[in-house]
């Protein structure tokens, strides 16, 4: 039985390779004008990056990371010994809590610095349950700004994540910008305690999940897609009624930025987002084509403790994701046209087998000159050749026949056209440009 990739971690042949690389290059230039710039980091990290910084009781970190370890520490564990915490490991769920870490680490943000701005790209793992729009292999783009405070880095960010959107192709008309704001230390405790009321005196109408986030964290009942939940706790008390004076100033000032840059939105009180380190504004995107309930597409917001989490001193920050997977669903059901790898853009054929030493220093020549180029190298005929060649997508073709290599020349054909023309041998890429 042939082996095939793990369940909800795809191969990206070369025409999705291809439109990956275009996500990521297209995210690269529009967050670039604004001064973000390209970071890695591993793709593993320290179980207790993501412990400390998302939170223990998020469902990512309690149900869906991928542990790692290596062989001695596995072997320890199944004969139920212990592992050091510095040799526990998890895959990354996502990329906020390690570029925040990263930037802790070298000190990116020293004391009085400018905010650095910083953009990735790669994949995060989850271990849920498969299906449309939900991978356990999935790829983002996301950028991060920390050390500035000021409301005008969020809509900042949020105009720049629109931005995006229309740069790629997603139709305005099909997406929805959803935003809100989760308050800070000095009035979410008392919100929560509020929720958490409601939710008590509601148990009935909550699921047996909801009613131990009541104990836990009452905020993620709002994010449960359970109808009765999602129907009880449309009564619950809104955050933006029990915002403190600071929250309430940024929030109406956040408004203030997209309204003026023209930016539509809808303020929704249930958009709490899934992670523990969000502070005041948060916001996502959801579209209405190619997706079925799972229709976010990327979202994120502000988290000023993160860095204190990990670790850091006291810096602010903000940042969001975007699903390349799922944005690609709704690219598919939008008619946009998607990219198709080609193999060459010039491609050298022989009509005699005695002319291959000939046609491989053409092939060079266009190489050196930064040209793809490529020849047959399994004996086809000068018809297979043609046909090979259309398959590679290539745009000409040089033919070299015994008589026309006799007279120092090669024939260029245009594939689209079919006109032909002699040029000289050493003469291809001129010809060509």
């Amino acid at each position: 039985m042939a082996i095939k990739s793990p369940e909800g971690m795809n191969d990206f042949l070369p025409d999705q390779a291809l439109a990956w690389n275009h996500f990521q290059q297209t995210a690269q230039r529009v967050f670039g004008t604004y001064g973000y710039q390209l970071v890695y980091t591993p793709v593993m990290e320290l179980t207790e990056l993501f412990v400390r910084g998302i939170g223990e009781a998020t469902d990512v970190v309690s149900k869906e990371m991928f542990a790692a370890y290596s062989g001695g520490n596995l072997k320890t564990l199944l004969e139920g010994g212990k592992v050091r915490s510095n040799s526990t490991f998890s895959l990354r769920p996502e990329g906020t809590a390690g570029v925040v870490r990263a930037a802790v680490e070298h000190n990116l943000v020293p004391q009085g610095a400018a905010p650095v701005k910083l953009l990735y790209a790669g994949p995060m793992f989850r271990a849920e349950r498969v299906q449309k729009g939900r991978l356990r292999q999935f790829h983002q783009v996301g950028v991060e700004c920390l050390g500035a405070e000021e409301p005008t880095v969020d809509a900042e960010a949020i105009i720049m994540l629109m931005r995006f959107y229309e740069e790629i192709g997603i139709p305005a008309q099909s997406t929805t910008l959803l935003i809100n704001s989760m308050g800070c230390e000095a009035c979410r405790p008392a919100y929560r305690e509020a929720v958490k009321a409601y939710m008590d005196a509601h148990a009935d109408g909550l699921c047996e999940t909801c009613r131990t986030r009541a104990e836990i964290n009452p905020l993620r009942a709002f994010d449960c897609k359970n109808e009765d939940c999602a129907h009880t706790m449309e009564g619950a008390p809104h955050i933006t009624d029990h915002l403190c004076p600071a929250c309430q100033e940024h929030y109406t000032a956040v408004k203030a930025y997209l309204d003026a840059a023209g930016v539509a939105y809808q303020e929704d009180y249930r958009l709490v987002r899934g992670l523990d380190y969000y502070t005041r504004t948060v916001f996502e995107v959801q579209a209405s084509d190619g997706l079925g309930s799972q229709n976010a597409i990327g979202g994120g917001g502000r988290y000023d403790k993160l860095a204190e989490e990990v670790g850091g001193r006291p810096t602010p920050g903000l940042g969001f994701a975007i699903g390349y997977e799922r944005c690609q669903l709704v690219m598919d059901a939008a008619g946009v046209p998607a990219p198709h790898a080609t193999g060459c853009d010039v491609f050298v054929a022989t009509v005699d087998p005695s002319l291959r030493a000939q046609a491989f220093a053409v092939l060079q020549q266009c190489r050196n000159a930064g040209v793809r180029a490529d020849m047959d190298h399994q004996g086809r005929s000068l018809k297979s050749q043609f046909k090979l060649a259309d398959k590679l997508g290539a745009r000409s073709v040089v033919v070299l026949g015994p008589e026309e290599v006799a007279a120092g020349s090669v024939k260029l054909r245009n594939m689209e056209t079919h006109d032909e023309q002699l040029v000289p041998v050493d003469g291809v890429v001129a010809a060509l440009s």
